[in-house]
């Protein structure tokens, strides 16, 4: 181990946002190091890579301008850590850590690395219980529970800032389940945590976020990256913000939902930092680790066995083209449980949130309804309604081939079911329901159309 930092000024040359030092004989993968440059500007970066004398340092800023015979380069001998501390609660903070909400930074009870301590497979726990988030066609229908990673699949043009604000506002985790048919259910209060990360905002989302935690006032946890940012602070954000996670479940044993928003923004970030260090391309040009570096972030979800607390996450990513084959939301789909996806169909009927019900899927659902959770009648009805709806749907495009007067009345029925399905039961602009009011929706609808037995 080092006993003192060493400075160096011994940059070969400056590539973006990599630089490449040479002479260097104690360094490891992962330090941070700290660029000084005659003009008192001071950068952090950290170590990427070492080959003999070289190193090759990737900088979290502007290299814009930097002398290579003038700029210092200083080796910490630490790796990246986050201050932690309960005080984190209610506070806006950028990419870096650094607080954006004008208050002062606040006394570490310990630090981190933001790389995070692996999850012990053994140790985790199933994940289950219900994470209310309001909105009916996730709650019925696609369950989010405690611990699973469950991604929401949007379109360049689809409100999925507005889903995002809504699941902001109005998720809680529900600590009584087992309550009579009709009543209401009790939300837990201060154990229940958001923490809220947004990649790559343009200032008018910004604007709209910061409106929300301004309704929200307490219960989250915000790290914000603007457009005009480095690209290395958009790959920090989601990293800062999952320590946090980790320190506030583990640690303080609270339930933590941790929303990042988009992903998209995180992996071009990914190859616009690959592409500078000159690595061979994957699929449509991005790195061909983005798959165990997106697990290395999902991954850090979950409950582990005889601890309290737990990490939730709701990763939100627009697929380009909307083309869900695409390699961001493909490598998703295989690392968590499932997806919800957003129509553009259903938003240009003016329906919100505009949940494609058949290809969403929550894989953990039957883990969080039923007796002991929600309700007892939560399965029944979620599966009858699914049914009914297909049906209908599949029956629309025979409807456009014979017209609605050439079909038999039942298939009209259903044709009607699917209709009144999306108006009354996904569409939802009047607020949060509870999961009680939600399943009351679907049972009075089956009976509307006698399908109720």
């Amino acid at each position: 181990m080092r006993l003192s930092e060493h400075r160096y000024r011994t940059i070969s040359s400056i590539a973006g946002p990599l630089l490449f030092v040479q002479g260097i004989f104690s360094a490891r993968i992962g330090e941070v190091v700290k660029i000084l440059t005659p003009d008192k500007r001071r950068m952090d970066g950290e170590v990427l890579q070492i080959s003999g004398d070289t190193a090759l340092i990737e900088v979290f800023a502007e290299t814009r301008g930097l002398d290579l015979e003038t700029t210092s380069v200083v080796f910490t001998d630490t790796v990246r850590r986050a201050a932690l501390s309960p005080e984190i609660i209610g506070r806006v903070f950028n990419g870096s850590f650094v607080p954006l909400d004008g208050l002062p930074m606040f006394i570490p009870e310990k630090r981190a690395p933001i790389t995070g301590l692996p999850m012990n497979p053994s140790a985790r726990a199933r994940p289950e219980e219900f994470i209310e988030t309001g909105l009916s066609v996730i709650d019925g229908l696609n369950t989010l529970v405690k611990g699973q990673k469950l991604p929401v699949f949007s379109c360049s043009g689809l409100p999925a800032k507005e889903v995002v604000a809504a699941i902001l506002r109005n998720s809680r985790v529900i600590k009584e389940a087992s309550l009579p048919h009709g009543s209401e259910m009790a939300a837990t209060g201060g154990d229940f945590i958001v923490i809220f990360t947004a990649l790559g905002l343009t200032f008018r989302e910004y604007s709209y976020y910061m409106k929300t935690l301004e309704e929200m006032r307490s219960g989250f946890v915000a790290f914000v990256n603007m457009a005009d940012e480095p690209a290395m602070e958009r790959l920090l954000a989601p990293r800062f913000a999952l320590t946090a996670a980790e320190y506030l479940a583990f640690d303080k044993g609270m339930d933590v939902l941790v929303i990042i928003t988009d992903i998209t923004n995180y992996c071009d970030a990914l190859r616009e930092v690959s592409t500078a260090r000159e690595e061979l391309p994957g699929r449509r040009g991005y790195p061909g680790f983005m798959y165990s570096d997106l697990a290395s972030l999902y991954e850090r979800a979950g409950r582990i066995r005889g601890v309290k607390g737990s990490i939730t996450m709701l990763p939100v990513l627009t697929m380009p083209e909307d083309d869900i084959t695409h390699p961001i939301p493909d490598l998703t789909g295989y690392i968590t449980e499932g997806q919800i996806v957003l129509s553009r169909e259903l938003h240009q009927k003016g329906i919100f949130p505009p949940v494609d019900v058949l290809p969403s899927l929550s894989r953990l659902m039957q883990r969080g309804i039923g007796k002991g959770h929600t309700r007892e009648d939560h399965r029944r009805i979620s599966n009858q309604l699914y049914t009914y709806y297909a049906r209908g749907r599949d029956l629309r495009r025979l409807e456009t081939i014979v017209g609605k007067e050439g079909m038999s009345e039942k298939d009209r029925l259903m044709l009607d079911f699917a209709d009144l399905f999306e108006r009354e039961f996904v569409n939802q602009e009047t607020g949060r329901r509870d999961i009680n009011i939600t399943l009351d929706i679907g049972i009075n609808l089956l009976k509307r159309f006698d399908l109720e037995k």
